[in-house]
């Protein structure tokens, strides 16, 4: 690949599991699809097989009718049942109910928290696919790996250092347009970081 698109892919390829987010799959960084204008239906970036599609989650319940709690026992319901097979849920329809063993097969409704409507998927979606509290060393050719004091003095080593005094430390800003900077540089350059912050 031209640039450094291949030491990002090839990066995010060796990342380990451990560091991806609980319900994230690397798979989607990999091979993203995207809407093309030309196409009818979603295409991948890359040409690549778009991954399947995720399914919507159901849940189910307790199909026992609860009508009313009175002192650990339910009116009308035989045997004085508990209301706890109220407080189960699970996934796989059918399931016994741990509390009066009925068969869990009624489908159970997830409401989300008033107002949030959209918004609450945005922010799902907003929290990236790596795990947050991970640091991570990005290098000028945009591979990306897990930080450590190990694999900093590793990089040191590899980088030739042996000043420390000579290292500098630059915040920059990180916007849209730097954000097309970095893409541009990706598609031309192995020295990305280099050629946008320190032109």
């Amino acid at each position: 690949m031209v640039g450094c698109v291949g030491s990002l892919y090839g990066s995010v390829e060796r990342l380990d599991g451990t560091y991806v987010q609980l319900g994230a799959s690397k798979d989607a960084l990999l091979h993203p699809s995207v809407l093309s204008p030309a196409a009818s239906s979603k295409s991948s970036l890359l040409g690549l097989p778009a991954p399947p599609s995720p399914q919507a989650k159901t849940f189910y319940r307790c199909s026992m009718q609860c009508n009313c709690y009175n002192g650990g026992s339910l009116f009308g319901a035989p045997g004085g049942r508990s209301s706890n097979c109220r407080t189960y849920m699970t996934d796989s329809c059918g399931t016994h109910c741990p509390s009066c063993n009925n068969q869990m097969t009624t489908p159970f409704t997830v409401v989300t928290s008033a107002g949030s409507g959209g918004q609450a998927a945005a922010g799902e979606s907003g929290k990236g696919f790596v795990q947050g509290i991970v640091t991570y060393t990005v290098m000028d050719d945009l591979t990306v790996t897990p930080m450590s004091s190990i694999s900093s003095i590793t990089l040191l080593n590899t980088l030739a250092v042996r000043d420390l005094a000579a290292l500098q430390e630059k915040t920059v800003q990180l916007g849209y347009d730097k954000g097309l900077e970095i893409l541009k540089a990706s598609l031309q350059s192995k020295t990305v970081l280099t050629d946008v912050f320190l032109k």
